[in-house]
């Protein structure tokens, strides 16, 4: 599939934006962060900034932007549209909290409980959209949900630790939640590669065309002569080698490098901390965004049978 720079942007600027907003109202709610204006401000409103950012760069991958209202219609039967919905619904109890926190210096209960849950339910949309997808088979299995679950966790916990240093305050809460989710998340991520460079292939050139799945079939001719849609979004490919070394990249800097330094930063305490605690933030930017990337780039659609690919 081809790596599209709006969908990067939303499922990563997003995914942190929620795990953010999680985080922060529950380390508020339960008295690991004080119920002080400022420390209210930054915490949500970084959160609600990444993830109105991530929603606006969304809009930008539809043929007609002007039509997004209509992705709210069918939510009974499309969780694109169930994401919009719980999206836009978050933006409730997130409001409120942010108001009673930034306004009335205390944390609503209702409204921390209802933000993280709100959170945890748009993250969870997004990633049964691409489960869902059984004509792309690497996003087509159980973990896919669970890794976008676990991802936007560990960002967002990450870029809360690194909010607390920077404010002065303890990072220990938010940190732990880091280092407990950063191994989970890219554990789960590692699995998730395994398995769908395991999976035994689900259509064939041949089987399209009726015949035996072992039949040897080669393309004459292209589906047609002119460039399509379809075929510009699903015919990416990256090259297995460069895939390899991606991952390893992603790995080395999604989790090798901010897990070190978060646990130095937390061990370190003060402001002390922002030596260790920033870099961690940047490491995993970027270790999410190569990740992210071959998220898209590595998946084949079954329609590519048709152009030339042997087995999908």
């Amino acid at each position: 599939m081809r790596p599209a720079p709006s969908l990067l942007l939303f499922t990563t600027l997003s995914g942190a934006g929620y795990g953010l907003l999680a985080v922060w109202a529950l380390a508020g709610l339960f008295g690991a962060l004080p119920a002080e204006p400022l420390v209210g401000a930054v915490g949500l409103g970084l959160a609600l900034l990444l993830i109105t950012t991530g929603l606006l760069a969304s809009t930008f991958h539809l043929g007609r932007p002007d039509r997004a209202w209509r992705a709210f219609s069918q939510w009974r039967t499309s969780w694109l549209s169930r994401e919009a919905v719980a999206a836009v619904a978050t933006f409730v109890p997130a409001v409120w909290l942010a108001g009673a926190w930034v306004l009335g210096g205390w944390v609503s209960a209702p409204a921390a409980l209802l933000s993280a849950g709100g959170a945890a339910l748009t993250v969870f949309c997004t990633g049964r959209i691409y489960a869902t997808l059984v004509p792309i088979p690497r996003w087509h299995q159980p973990l896919t949900t669970p890794v976008f679950l676990a991802l936007a966790l560990a960002s967002g916990a990450t870029l809360g630790a690194c909010l607390a240093a920077l404010l002065g305050l303890d990072p220990t809460a938010p940190g732990l939640a880091a280092l407990l989710a950063l191994p989970l998340a890219w554990g789960l991520k590692l699995l998730w590669w395994q398995r769908g460079d395991a999976r035994a292939p689900v259509a064939t050139a041949a089987a399209a065309i009726g015949l035996p799945g072992t039949s040897p079939v080669r393309l004459v001719e292209p589906a047609h002569s002119a460039g399509s849609w379809l075929l510009d979004e699903t015919g990416f490919r990256v090259a297995r080698r460069h895939a390899a070394k991606l991952r390893r990249l992603a790995l080395g800097f999604g989790a090798a490098l901010p897990w070190p330094l978060l646990a130095l930063g937390l061990f370190v305490g003060g402001r002390a901390a922002l030596l260790f605690v920033v870099p961690a933030v940047l490491a995993l930017a970027l270790g999410l965004a190569i990740e992210r990337w071959l998220f898209f780039a590595e998946a084949r659609h079954t329609v590519g049978v048709w152009y030339g690919e042997e087995a999908v």
